[in-house]
């Protein structure tokens, strides 16, 4: 594995690391409870969150992922196993057996250029999008379940850099809300909260 490569799978990893601790919070009682996500209930997040995974892990196996991942609700992820877990109210499980699944998909990865539709993109560059991805919704999980958990300031860093070169404006809105401007003293998670569409201090 080269240096770039493995660099993205540390950021990768310590995203997953963060979700991981936000779902610990989440149990069947908050599956209804409403979430940064307009209109998202944490179930629908969930369901998101994980096909993101099985997509981001389907780039590490097969050098190939989705143009975009599939809406809340959608049965791709898993097929008839994810469709049995999400009816048995294993959500959660579910979302924490992907993100391990993902990490082994991507500590292997082979490092080639990955295909995101018809355009090449270097394992790197997915990996560091896969990070921002599972971090911000591991925020969003965390916000639904309680008070919420601060983004590590190094991980938060690392990732606003990486957010800057790879969201455009026609992600927004859509994949990402339009930018908030933070206050001139928050801390790094913020930063990379506002830059996401997030309003950290409140549900958008």
């Amino acid at each position: 594995m080269d240096v770039a490569l493995r660099a993205g799978v540390a950021v990768l990893e310590r995203s997953i690391a963060y979700c991981l601790g936000s779902l610990a919070q989440a149990g069947p009682r908050h599956l209804t409870a409403p979430t940064p996500c307009a209109g998202w209930q944490l179930r629908d997040l969930l369901i998101h969150l994980i096909d993101s995974m099985t997509a981001l892990q389907e780039a590490a196996e097969t050098d190939r992922v989705a143009l975009a991942a599939p809406a809340a609700g959608d049965e791709r992820a898993g097929g008839a196993t994810a469709r049995d877990e999400r009816a048995g109210g294993e959500l959660v499980g579910l979302a924490r057996e992907r993100a391990a699944s993902l990490l082994g998909a991507w500590t292997h990865a082979r490092g080639g250029a990955v295909w995101v539709g018809g355009t090449p993109a270097t394992a790197p560059l997915i990996a560091g999008a896969g990070a921002i991805e599972v971090t911000v919704h591991g925020w969003d999980v965390a916000r639904a379940c309680g008070p919420g958990r601060p983004i590590p300031a190094d991980l938060a860093d690392e990732l606003l850099d990486l957010a800057v070169v790879l969201i455009r404006p026609a992600d927004r809105p859509g994949r990402f809300g339009r930018a908030v401007v933070p206050p001139a003293d928050a801390p790094p998670g913020e930063r990379l909260l506002s830059f996401l569409g997030r309003t950290p201090e409140g549900r958008d």
